[in-house]
């Protein structure tokens, strides 16, 4: 699977679920390590995990197989690494602190 179909993958799966404020950075030209860096807020420990949960199945579903998943047990931060889309699955005050996006 190409990078923007498992970019777009990624975001509609985040999306089934209602996570908030879904963004996806373009980091191709910042590092070789991934593609795209997608960041979503769930509203609650039980959304974050859901969320997390369901795109690893769908990505799983389309034969793309996560390289390494941190951060579930806790679900304030998950972090799920498709190789080439990096998802930060995060609750709202913790998303605020990091501002991953800038």
């Amino acid at each position: 699977m190409h990078s923007e179909e498992l970019n777009k993958l990624v975001c509609d799966s985040l999306d089934e679920l209602k996570g908030v404020d879904i963004i996806s950075l373009d980091v191709r030209d910042q590092t070789d390590l991934t593609d795209y860096m997608v960041i979503a807020t769930g509203r609650s420990d039980r959304q974050v995990k859901a969320l997390a949960q369901h795109l690893i199945e769908q990505a799983k579903a389309h034969g793309v197989q996560p390289m390494g998943v941190e951060g579930l047990d806790r679900a304030e931060w998950v972090l799920v690494d498709l190789c080439d889309v990096v998802v930060h699955v995060m609750q709202r005050e913790t998303r605020e602190f990091y501002q991953l996006e800038k």
